[in-house]
């Protein structure tokens, strides 16, 4: 029995470059979350980037059949969905009976789609993901205060 495998040198070189892919692409939505103080910020978006990357290289890599590799897809999707339920789950219990945290949430379970994006090997589809998510968040928040703050003034 061999307890150490052979290592296919090429393909750790690959995974490490998908890993670091997944890694660069969430830190603009981690920083923009960490900057505006959200219960997830820098660490936590690329983590979850990386993890379902991992996940998905990982069952690319021993699983044989596209349909047990689309669970391991579907349970990353559902695993990052339970994850940003938290986020919103935390801001209900402990706010002031409002809602908040969708937008943490959402971008929580998209910067799992750019870590599953990046393994599967469609680095466009990454790249996408991950700019429009910045853009969203970091552009699209000024504009609901905007719209906000006049909706106000007519009422």
């Amino acid at each position: 029995m061999n307890l150490i495998p052979d290592i296919e040198w090429s393909i750790v070189v690959l995974h490490i470059r998908d890993l670091l892919f997944a890694f660069v692409l969430a830190l603009p939505i981690g920083w923009d979350r960490e900057k505006h103080e959200r219960t997830a910020g820098l660490r936590t978006f690329p983590l979850v980037a990386v993890a379902a990357c991992g996940y998905m290289l990982v069952g690319l890599q021993v699983l044989t059949s596209t349909e047990a590799q689309a669970r391991v897809m579907g349970g990353i999707i559902t695993g990052i969905g339970f994850i940003g339920g938290g986020a919103i789950l935390k801001n209900i219990v402990h706010g002031e009976g409002s809602v908040s945290g969708t937008a943490t949430a959402a971008s929580l379970w998209l910067t799992g789609a750019i870590g599953v994006s990046v393994a599967t090997g469609r680095l466009e589809i990454a790249l996408i993901l991950s700019a429009l998510t910045f853009f969203t968040l970091r552009f699209m928040t000024p504009a609901k205060v905007l719209l906000g703050s006049s909706e106000g003034k007519q009422n």
